[in-house]
């Protein structure tokens, strides 16, 4: 199945791209590589899930944060693409930060929400990535969680 096919399969249903709040874009393309901003966990115009993972916000929630990151990645990339996602040949990279409690240990589980996501989305191969999984003492708006992205397109 393409990645449009799984979504639909899948019941996924994609948000607006955020708009950015500061002095960027939400991708550029550079050749066969398309570089998508951090995302927090916003869905259409609003955080969703705002504090610290560990003490504010439970873990499932941190996941849900990480996975509506992932939405607003693959919805940047269907726009970067011309409205498909079925050109991509790969996900190379998401890296991960989550608003943490100091002593929260379980970072890198939070951010299997995004990276789930783009397996369910782009499949085993192409949905494989590198990652970086970072606990932050703060993201922008209070934000639980924030992902980037780096894809390879055909």
């Amino acid at each position: 199945m393409t990645p449009e096919e799984n979504l639909q399969r899948l019941g996924i249903e994609l948000p607006n791209v955020p708009m950015p709040i500061a002095n960027f874009v939400p991708w550029q393309r550079q050749g066969n590589f398309l570089y998508l901003a951090g995302q927090v966990c916003e869905w259409n115009g609003e955080v969703v899930y705002k504090g610290k993972v560990g003490s504010e916000v439970s873990l499932d929630d941190g996941v849900k944060a990480a996975r509506i990151c992932g939405l607003n990645l693959i919805a940047a990339l269907r726009q970067a693409l011309g409205g498909s996602i079925n050109s991509v040949k790969n996900c190379v990279r998401l890296g991960g930060f989550v608003n943490s409690d100091p002593e929260f240990p379980k970072v890198p589980l939070v951010i299997n929400g995004a990276s789930d996501l783009m397996h369910d989305v782009f499949g085993p191969e192409k949905g494989s990535h590198v990652r970086t999984a970072v606990g932050v003492a703060v993201l922008p708006q209070c934000a639980s969680a924030e992902v980037d992205g780096i894809f390879v397109i055909e």
